[in-house]
């Protein structure tokens, strides 16, 4: 028998769906696409990468993300019907895929805690791209868990981890995960990560005033290692965080601390939508990156869409609403009614808050947090 969800718990549920999944599902319309067949928004931007969240849970309250003041005992987490199956998120990621999406992405929350995952990811990279190669899966991990899983998740075929790490300093890494877990804890399940063979890169939130006195232990840390550190701008995405812009740490700060110690020089971008600038050492041990969303924003290229953890199709990090595809999944749309949706939805795409927020235009519209939809 299924289990029943109380009704004081359906209708929070409810409530939160109509408060962020508000978009008409458009019914016509033009679908765009580009010479290779994959569908393009109004500025050009192809649709190549999906980031899905399977849980809004996370084991830690990171003071930039969830805050324990807005995610204690008593924070409003989804029921485990209100999210999407692992069927439907491969169904949709079939769609998806056949639409030109060539990089799936599975984030959270914090990801490893929904049960199983590695048997998503083996569905997944059964998909192939338009090309005719392997779907890319990868996963954004704070690695609390990694340790225990990374096995799996490399049997299964994962390609790659993005692993969360704010500081080395214990006393300071404890206070921004803000639930005492340890750095050694998320530097064993890198460790694992990689003697089971997964590439590892690390990604590290800058906040002034929180964790600046890090970038170079950080940058000798992880030197000649052959995993790849980015620093992340802080970036007002949701609204928990309250965020200022005064506390934000423009990358070129951070390259500048860095590459006064050890020079470096600029990488051309491997690809279009790269969210990091890169750089590499001059003495050759390797790069380093930079995604600066907030000082040099990069809309122009971004050609990511995100899968809510119920099912919720958003355009933007930074959306206020998205469009509820659960409810056409569940309703008995067929696969070429889901198609030509998100395609006229995609195609109608014209997204770019963060050159909206540079251009200092607008600052206090309501925001998605990023749990809920994904880094």
């Amino acid at each position: 028998m299924p289990r029943m969800i109380p009704i004081e718990k359906q209708n929070q549920t409810q409530d939160r769906r109509s408060e962020v999944l508000s978009l008409p599902i458009p019914i016509t319309g033009a679908v765009h696409t580009s010479g290779d067949g994959c569908v393009v928004d109004t500025r050009g931007r192809p649709l190549t990468d999906l980031r899905i969240s399977v849980t809004d849970h996370c084991n830690f309250r990171c003071r930039y993300c969830m805050p324990k003041e807005k995610y204690g005992a008593h924070a409003k987490f989804l029921a485990h019907t209100e999210l999407l199956t692992f069927e439907e998120i491969f169904r949709l990621s079939r769609l998806f895929v056949g639409m030109g999406v060539k990089k799936l992405r599975l984030t959270g929350g914090e990801p490893l805690l929904r049960k199983h995952l590695d048997e998503l990811v083996a569905r997944l990279k059964t998909l192939t791209t338009r090309e005719g190669t392997p779907v890319e899966v990868a996963l954004t991990t704070n690695a609390a868990l990694l340790a225990r899983f990374a096995p799996a998740l490399k049997a299964a075929g994962l390609d790659r981890v993005t692993v969360s790490l704010d500081a080395l300093t214990e006393e300071l890494f404890q206070s921004i995960n803000d639930v005492g877990f340890p750095v050694s804890g998320v530097l064993a399940g890198i460790r694992a990560a990689r003697a089971a063979g997964l590439p590892v890169k690390v990604n590290t939130v800058l906040k002034r005033g929180m964790n600046e006195a890090e970038i170079l232990p950080l940058a000798r840390a992880f030197r000649g290692t052959g995993i790849t550190l980015r620093f992340i701008e802080y970036m007002d995405a949701g609204t928990a965080n309250g965020w200022r812009m005064d506390e934000v740490i423009p990358s070129r700060e951070a390259a500048a601390i860095i590459g006064n110690v050890f020079p470096l020089e600029p990488v051309d971008a491997a690809y279009r939508g790269e969210t990091a600038s890169r750089m590499r050492y001059l003495d050759g041990a390797g790069e380093v990156g930079f995604i600066s969303s907030v000082t040099e924003a990069f809309c122009r290229d971004c050609t990511r869409a995100r899968l809510s953890v119920e099912g919720g199709l958003f355009l933007c990090l930074f959306a206020d609403r998205g469009y509820d595809i659960r409810t056409m999944l569940r309703g008995g749309a067929t696969d070429e009614e889901i198609r030509l949706a998100v395609g006229r939805i995609w195609s109608a795409r014209a997204d770019h808050y963060s050159e909206i927020r540079q251009q200092g235009t607008e600052h206090s519209r309501a925001r998605v947090e990023m749990q809920y939809i994904g880094g």
